[in-house]
């Protein structure tokens, strides 16, 4: 039978908000994941890897899906030291519940260059890569092999942020100033940790690689802080929705009790990252209704158009517009690349992305101005609920192993 899913190569730091993005796209069923790379970001290679794959082990996919290694630094830049403040000094701290790996990275091939393989594989215009750390690995991908541009789909990334109203999510702000990134006032992470990276992709026509702006997809701050991991979300996630449908959760508690255990402990696990994230998003950025959920937003980016229950939709028309005459928006998009991480640090603009609407019609980057955010966090749960139902029954099978194992070992005594 044809495979029809969409299949993607998955390049990420993880990372707490990682976690969902390998979640989603590993139990979405119209997702199907050719590879995951790793990349520095969130904390060091070394961890983001570990990281990586400890996830996949918790979720039942350490021997699906293969893990390969990629930058340990930007493109051009020295190492950057790896940030602790939102996600910890191992990059996912906050539970005692992640599970060692069980299945180890694949360090013979280079990352980038099993990426290709595994993408020139798929027929073309069908597969996605999404990256949503540092850009370095993709845009190493797309340098060493520009043939690929043509053969993809699109490219999904989180990063960046435009401010300005672009929509009304609240940025947060450090010390009273309000700010548009989240790494300096001015710029995101993943762009500032390798803006020459995010210039090669952009920058079409301007030194960049060519026609790889326009299949392009960026999902910037300002969409992923419209994203909040609630109460009700966190809800949601420890216990099912059939168990949030009942009305009896009301914040995490039961009511007239205290906090119930989760549904499973892969649920435990994941609201106990999300706890973690909720503080550090709350401490640092002074956002208290819940920490935003970047990285899923970006897997779920490379549902549009599939037109069917499973498309997760994204607005990308301007909001004021007449409706039902919007036009797409695309835009030309520029990074601020002149500068040190120093300078950065100092007040300087390096990282910064702008973003000039292009005339109707023309291609350039899609950047969604919103999308359904309930059912977002509707299909979410429904792949927490598949990754409840594949660890069950992988350990039911083990069970039943090991007991055929201790009946055939008790007979063989016997005789």
């Amino acid at each position: 039978m044809e495979d029809n899913r969409i299949p993607i190569w998955l390049d990420c730091d993880p990372g707490h908000d990682d976690t969902f993005a390998i979640l989603l796209a590993a139990y979405h069923p119209a997702i199907r994941i050719l590879g995951v790379s790793t990349v520095f970001g969130n904390a060091s290679l070394e961890k983001t890897t570990r990281n990586a794959c400890s996830i996949l082990t918790a979720i039942g996919k350490a021997s699906a899906i293969p893990v390969y290694v990629g930058a340990s630094r930007a493109l051009y830049r020295p190492a950057m030291h790896a940030p602790t403040d939102i996600h910890g000094e191992s990059g996912l701290d906050g539970t005692d519940l992640l599970p060692p790996p069980t299945v180890p990275p694949i360090t013979s091939v280079p990352a980038i260059d099993a990426a290709y393989a595994a993408l020139k594989a798929c027929g073309p215009g069908t597969a996605w890569v999404v990256a949503t750390g540092a850009f370095t690995n993709a845009a190493a991908l797309f340098l060493k092999y520009p043939d690929l541009v043509a053969h993809v789909k699109g490219l999904s990334l989180m990063g960046g942020a435009l401010g300005g109203g672009f929509t009304g999510a609240v940025l947060g702000e450090v010390d009273g100033v309000p700010r548009v990134g989240n790494w300096t006032q001015f710029a995101e992470f993943n762009v500032i940790a390798d803006p020459e990276a995010a210039a090669a992709i952009f920058h079409d026509g301007r030194g960049g690689i060519p026609g790889l702006a326009a299949k392009t997809t960026l999902i910037p701050l300002d969409v992923s802080h419209l994203v909040l991991t609630t109460a009700d979300v966190r809800d949601l996630v420890l216990y099912g929705r059939e168990e949030v449908g009942k009305g009896v959760v009301v914040n995490g508690n039961e009511e007239g009790a205290g906090m119930r255990e989760g549904k499973t402990r892969l649920r435990v696990m994941l609201v106990e990252l999300l706890m973690f994230f909720a503080k550090t998003y709350s401490d640092v950025f002074g956002i208290t209704e819940g920490p935003p959920l970047h990285d899923p937003l970006a897997v779920a980016a490379v549902l549009a158009g599939v037109g069917d229950q499973h498309e997760i939709p994204f607005c990308d028309c301007d909001p004021a517009g007449e409706p039902g005459l919007a036009q797409r928006e695309r835009y030309e998009v520029t990074v601020v690349t002149e500068g040190t991480y120093e300078d950065a640090r100092a007040g300087a603009r390096t990282g910064q992305i702008t973003a000039r609407l292009l005339p109707p019609g023309e291609d350039g980057v899609r950047i969604p101005r919103s999308l359904d955010i309930s059912l977002f966090w509707k299909v979410l749960e429904e792949c927490i609920s598949r990754a409840d139902a594949a660890i069950a029954a992988a350990s039911a099978a083990s069970a039943a192993a090991a007991d055929a194992a201790a009946a055939d070992a008790v007979e063989t005594v016997a005789n």
